[in-house]
């Protein structure tokens, strides 16, 4: 049995919840990008260009060969090109996105906060606890925005199963299961290799970010960290984390070495009462769900739900533009980014 997509969004409350994400005063986000070499700079500049709450005011890169590569690339065409200081000086600029390597998140976000701006981190945000917790405090204390590049925020899926849980149609949910695959090059199996946690370490915050939000802070958090994948090198590369919570239990994994990961990633969330079932989560999605009773917009039994296309970044984006233009907090708290990274230190074997 099958729900339309039309019927599904419209009974859930995404469609309402999409409209009114954006609406607020009028004053356009005056952001700016600190460093371009991250994966995710691409999507997230091209979701503040499409977008009528954004504009793009400039743009550092500290690498000359890399700004002048980005010259040749039309996604950049038009864009202001400014040094660290004159981004940072720069009284008009309200939100600094800081597109970043590990190692180079806290002190890149320290000066965005000492500049009195709010700031959109890359993740993950360091390899300890304490310097992310004194820079989530600042910004507390300033009441500046701070929120992580977590890209699972906005998947209609994993959306879908929180609010049922929330009402509890799914009874109690006591197993979650969570995968996040990749198929790395060298380049970047030699940077997840500079971590212990590897390849846990890199990817799976992205899930973790969604897992606390039906378990919250886990009890106890037991961590396999191997390397299986035949490559001559370091990296753990084949790892799972199984994180108790009072009542059940979570299972988040990733493995760099997956021919077809993307289509792989999968959450699940399964009650006593309900289990909701979102694979892939990225690109065109797909989600199904099964009822013991029919509960909202779900029939009784197995059903299969188109999702469409899921962009990973205009969700985190449209949720800034609203908190700021409303001068309200975000949806992800500060405690929550804290818990978040001190999950996946713990899921890394990095924190105990």
């Amino acid at each position: 049995m099958s729900i339309d997509r039309r019927e599904f969004l419209i009974s859930s409350g995404a469609a309402m919840a999409a409209a009114g994400a954006a609406k607020g005063a009028e004053r356009k986000v005056r952001a700016a990008v600190l460093g371009t070499q991250h994966s995710h700079v691409r999507g997230k500049l091209q979701a503040m260009l499409d977008s009528p709450d954004y504009e793009v005011a400039c743009i550092c890169e500290h690498d000359p060969a890399v700004q002048k590569k980005h010259a040749a690339d039309p996604l950049y065409k038009g864009q202001q090109w400014v040094s660290e200081g004159e981004l940072l000086s720069d009284e008009s600029i309200d939100l600094v996105v800081v597109e970043c390597k590990p190692w180079q998140a806290i002190p890149w976000g320290r000066k965005v906060i000492d500049a009195g701006k709010h700031l959109h981190l890359e993740k993950p945000a360091g390899d300890t606890y304490e310097p992310f917790k004194e820079l989530v405090e600042e910004a507390r204390t300033k009441n500046l925005l701070l929120q992580k590049g977590w890209v699972l925020r906005g998947q209609a899926g994993i959306n879908a199963a929180a609010e049922a849980a929330r009402k509890g149609w799914l009874g109690h949910v006591h197993l979650i299961r969570a995968t996040i695959n990749s198929d790395r090059d060298q380049p970047q199996r030699d940077l997840e290799a500079r971590y212990p946690g590897g390849a846990m370490f890199e990817l799976i915050g992205h899930v973790v970010d969604r897992v606390l939000e039906f378990t919250g802070r886990p009890d106890k958090v037991h961590t396999w960290l191997r390397h299986d994948t035949g490559v001559d090198d370091d990296l753990k590369d084949n790892t799972l984390a199984v994180l108790e919570y009072s009542g059940g239990l979570a299972l988040v994994s990733t493995t760099a070495r997956m021919y077809g990961s993307g289509d792989h990633r999968s959450f699940e969330v399964i009650g006593t009462d309900g289990t909701f079932m979102v694979q892939p989560l990225g690109g065109h999605s797909k989600m199904k769900v099964a009822m013991r009773q029919a509960r909202g917009p779900y029939k009784e039994g197995w059903q299969a739900i188109d999702l469409g296309p899921q962009p990973r970044y205009v969700a985190d984006m449209e949720e800034f533009a609203r908190a700021f233009k409303t001068k309200t907090p975000l949806k992800y708290s500060y405690d929550h980014e804290l818990l978040v990274h001190e999950t996946v230190l713990r899921a890394s074997d990095m924190m105990s």
